[in-house]
């Protein structure tokens, strides 16, 4: 059998998934969402929707891909051949999300960058809030093709960073993870100390964490709480399959997903703390919003210059909080390569560094179109169709074909194979892999719809219709015939010579074949 690639320690796969869990979504999406739904209101909910959907789902990757020890085409191909071309959509949709995350993670390095420009805003939120339009130069619409200098170079940086993180896979990933997961729980930490120490922090914790029960009967809470969960554990985008596939024998999933999955839950919440504490000492706890991109780069800013009136001291708490973001950033992005490369790898058999390249190369090319003039008008059509209508139903088609069209307790058998105290109970897997979590996908993907086409007449924001076609639909459809492309080209390649893996469940291991041959030779003897 070819070698592949695997953790250290049970320590280092915890890591390197709450890693990617714990992204940007949680310092800033999060609160935003806390903000708009009551605050402990959505922390009830969303913990409902983690342990309904969350959680077992998450079981359900890792448990298929240390099974099969496959990425996850070949992870889907196993459970079901024709169930392969939901791998190529979760392996192609992270292809697509990887372009522009790239691009925010490269933003967030040049405000860290031009961080010492606060020490001379001091109480002048206008100018902060406008530092990040003035370095991208960005139009916010549709128009302008330029680059600024200084966003290519942050890209050109986050690229190598990327790459530097996971040039060997797994192992050079276990070396990394073990700063950059705990280095923002450290830097929350002081952010939190400090924003709990001004006046105000009071009432801003106090919306955060008291419910607000009037807000259980908005449906919008429900849905946002259940896209939070779904989107911040890192599941459908084929990275669970790829971190699962170098998991060992001994892994006990069960509890290892309780763990990552509370992890991530627990830096959600640390980074409502730094928000609304921050937000109430400085008078801004109407300024929060659930856009990610407004929070950090508009209103945090503003925030910054308004912490004292000692100009380098604000500075330094803008350069903790976009290090912050970036140790945050910089695992979910490599983590998102991984997924891919392990993928295509193991499909294809080529060396995993030699697709990472390539991956890193091509993904990097198509980001500069984010880098431009009207690139956040880009990334804001692509990011709402790959998170909106792709995730969503590739988490439909992932539950029908391990739950429907698959042997379900042979899937739960695994999760529980090595466990001692916590196991996690059929009744509770099954139904949320089989009826629960698709029917909540597909309220969610409903709810998104009407949305879309009844209340804002089918067109997303104030973009041109031309380009949500083009960055919007025809990317979902690229995204979801992709298997349909890869196997007319699979099926050339074995014109050629070219021969796929034979991956089924229950194929014998090499010892068991060994046995097995033992046995037969004795029985002829």
């Amino acid at each position: 059998m070819e070698k592949r690639g695997s953790w250290g320690s049970r320590l280092t796969f915890i890591l390197a998934s709450v890693g990617s869990a714990v992204g940007l979504g949680n310092a800033w999406r999060f609160p935003g969402l806390a903000a708009k739904h009551g605050g402990g209101t959505f922390l009830l909910v969303y913990l409902v929707a983690m342990l309904v959907m969350g959680v077992p789902l998450f079981m359900m990757e890792i448990s298929i891909s240390r099974k099969l020890r496959k990425g996850a085409i070949e992870s889907m191909r196993g459970i079901n051949k024709k169930a392969e071309p939901i791998g190529w959509a979760a392996t192609s949709n992270a292809f697509v999300i990887v372009t522009y995350y790239s691009v925010v993670f490269a933003w967030v390095i040049l405000m860290f960058l031009n961080s010492w420009r606060f020490a001379f805003m001091t109480q002048d939120g206008e100018a902060a809030s406008s530092l990040f339009f003035d370095l991208t130069k960005t139009t916010r619409a549709i128009s302008g093709s330029d680059i600024p200098g200084p966003v290519l170079a942050c890209l050109l940086i986050a690229w190598g960073l990327i790459f530097y993180c996971i040039r060997n896979g797994a192992s050079s990933v276990s070396k990394v993870v073990k700063f950059t997961v705990f280095a923002p729980v450290v830097l929350l930490l002081i952010m939190a100390i400090k924003g709990c120490t001004m006046s105000g922090a009071g009432e801003g914790l106090a919306k955060l964490f008291i419910p607000d029960v009037n807000a259980f009967s908005d449906p919008s809470l429900w849905v946002d709480a259940i896209g939070q969960v779904f989107y911040s554990l890192s599941i459908m985008m084929a990275i669970m399959f790829a971190y699962g596939s170098y998991l060992g024998d001994d892994a006990n999933i069960a509890a290892d997903a309780l763990i990552i999955a509370f992890s991530d839950m627990a830096v959600s919440v640390l980074s409502g703390i730094v928000m609304f504490s921050t937000m109430g000492g400085t008078g801004m706890l109407d300024k929060i919003t659930d856009s990610g991109v407004a929070t950090a780069f508009i209103v945090y800013p503003q925030a910054i210059v308004h912490l004292t009136n000692i100009g380098w001291l604000n500075a330094v708490f803008g350069a903790i909080f976009y290090l912050m973001l970036i140790t945050l950033a910089i695992d979910s992005a490599f983590s998102i390569v991984e997924g891919i490369s392990a993928a295509v790898s193991d499909k294809f058999h080529i060396k995993p560094k030699t697709v990472t390249i390539a991956v890193c190369s091509i993904a990097g090319i198509i980001s500069l179109v984010y880098c431009s003039q009207s690139g956040l008008a880009w990334l804001d059509i692509v990011d709402n169709w790959t998170n909106q209508i792709n995730l969503i139903i590739i988490g439909v088609l992932e539950c029908i074909a391990v739950g429907w069209a698959f042997d379900l307790k042979k899937v739960h058998h695994e999760i529980n194979r090595n466990t001692k105290k916590f196991k996690a109970p059929y009744w509770w897997f099954a139904s949320s892999v089989k009826v629960v979590s698709p029917l909540l996908l597909i309220i969610l993907f409903v709810w998104n719809m009407i949305v879309l086409f009844s209340k804002n007449g089918g067109s997303y924001g104030d973009y041109p219709m031309w380009s949500q076609v083009i960055a919007g639909w025809i990317v979902s459809g690229l995204v979801f015939i992709s298997g349909f492309i890869a196997r007319v080209v699979i099926n050339n390649m074995k014109k050629k010579g070219f021969v796929e893996d034979d991956v089924v469940w229950d194929k014998p291991t090499a010892a068991v074949k060994t046995s097995l041959g033992k046995s037969k030779k004795n029985k002829k003897k």
